[in-house]
Parts: structure tokens; C-alpha cells; sequence
């Protein structure tokens, strides 16, 4: 019984790791980050919605303003802002050198950065809130647009959102949240490339769980034939299986 109690704690330390590995496999971490939504469109697009969401990440204070920068390498043109309830947004801008045309004629002023501030009780600890903008027209060629974002908390906190992950700091404290303006749609190729490299990925984690099942399974087999085989031998012996001499 000793070998076979030995054997059933290794069958179920497999079974669970399969699990968990599996399990884990297609986890999606959840970050109380500062974000963008959506976090990608295709470059070039119009009249595109966009949200900054923020969370409250402290259990002692509210926050009570966000201030979200606009890059000057890709820039927003025609930026609007949605009007929150209790919040006052302030718009700054900066005139063009050189006017931009756009589907809607010619643009001569961007903004710079926008300020959202709570005119009463702001974001609770545990809350998060929404703040919304459309742009007229992102740009056309392909890249990400930073946007680096301050949060101000009632205790007197300012949280910098501006980080950005490179190779020598993958996955920064604090990243700034950012809007990918992808290419052209991905060749045949690509696409079957990529779709393989999922359905593996998938096949690994449905192979992990059978095999977690197989142990399972077997873990019961033994335990119903270690048992059939104890009373077998107490039956043939007359006595108590625990007075037999091993």
C-alpha cells in the first residue's frame, strides 16, 4: 500500500500540473493600468472613437484629474472631446507652421494635451471611468501613437503613465497607454502562418489536458485494484491485513 499511496500522489501532482499549465496557457493577465480602447485601428482611418480608461489603483484617495499628452511625431488632427459628467476637460492646442489637408480641408491647429478634472468626488478606490475623444483622421502610414497621461490622485499623488516597453525593460511599472495604426491586412501566407502557430499552441494545451485525465483515471484503477487486492488477501488468509508480516 506504501508503493501504491506513493504512486497515486505523483499521478495527481502530474494531473494538477497539466491542469494548471493548460489553465495558465491561455490566461490573460488583467492590468489596472491607464489604457486605450481600442489599442489598435488600420492607419489612416476616420472619424475614430477612442477611450481612456482609468482605474483607481488606491484604497485612500480618489482621482481627480488625468492629463493625457498627444504626440508630435504622429499626430490626431480634428481631435473632440466627449463631455463627462462632473468632469471639466480643458483642450490645449498648438498651431501648424505648415496647414495639413484632410477630407475635411485643411488643418492648422492639433492638440497638445487634454485635461480632465473632477468638479466633484472623481474616481472611488475600486471605480474606474471612461473618458471619450474622436479624431477627424489618423495618420496614414503605419506606427504607434504614445499617449503619456498623468493621474492625480486626492491625496496630492501624481502617478506618471509614461513608460514604454523596449528590450531592456519589457514590462514597465507604469506604460503609457498606446494606439497601434497597423499596415496593410497580412498575406495568405502570414495569415496561414499565423493560424498554425495558434492551432499548436491549442493542441498542446487540449494534449495536456487528455493526459491530465488519463492520470486521473488511472489514479482510480489503481486505487479500486489496490484495494480488491488487499481483500483478496485478507480473505485468504483469515486475518487482518495489518497483522500479516511484510
Amino acid at each position: 500500500m506504501k508503493i501504491l499511496t506513493s504512486r497515486l500522489i505523483v499521478l495527481v501532482a502530474v494531473a494538477s500540473g497539466a491542469m494548471v499549465g493548460a489553465t495558465l496557457l491561455f490566461a490573460t493577465p488583467a492590468w489596472a493600468h491607464v489604457t486605450v480602447h481600442p489599442d489598435t485601428i488600420p492607419a489612416g482611418s476616420s472619424d475614430v472613437e477612442l477611450t481612456f480608461t482609468v482605474p483607481n489603483e488606491r484604497d485612500n484617495a480618489n482621482t481627480v484629474g488625468l492629463q493625457v499628452f498627444f504626440p508630435s511625431s504622429l499626430r490626431l488632427l480634428t481631435v473632440n472631446v466627449l463631455q463627462v459628467p462632473g468632469w471639466n476637460a480643458k483642450v490645449d492646442t498648438q498651431t501648424l507652421r505648415k496647414p495639413v489637408q484632410t477630407d475635411d480641408g485643411p488643418v492648422n491647429e492639433v492638440v497638445t494635451d487634454i485635461t480632465w478634472t473632477a468638479t466633484s468626488g472623481g474616481i472611488a478606490p475600486g471605480q474606474y471611468q471612461d473618458f471619450d475623444i474622436s479624431a477627424g483622421q489618423v495618420p496614414s502610414q503605419p506606427g504607434t501613437v504614445i499617449f503619456k497621461s498623468l493621474q492625480t490622485y486626492s491625496s496630492g499623488e501624481i502617478v506618471r503613465w509614461i513608460q514604454v516597453a523596449d528590450s531592456q525593460n519589457p514590462n514597465p511599472d507604469t506604460p503609457a497607454p498606446i494606439l497601434t495604426l497597423a499596415g496593410p491586412a497580412k498575406t495568405a501566407t502570414s495569415a496561414t502562418t499565423t493560424d498554425s502557430n495558434l492551432g499548436a499552441t491549442e493542441g498542446i494545451a487540449i494534449a495536456a489536458l487528455v493526459l491530465a485525465g488519463i492520470a486521473v483515471i488511472g489514479v482510480a484503477i489503481r486505487i479500486g485494484r489496490g484495494r480488491r487486492h488487499s481483500g483478496a488477501g485478507d480473505a485468504v488468509s483469515g486475518e487482518p491485513a495489518d497483522t500479516q508480516s511484510v
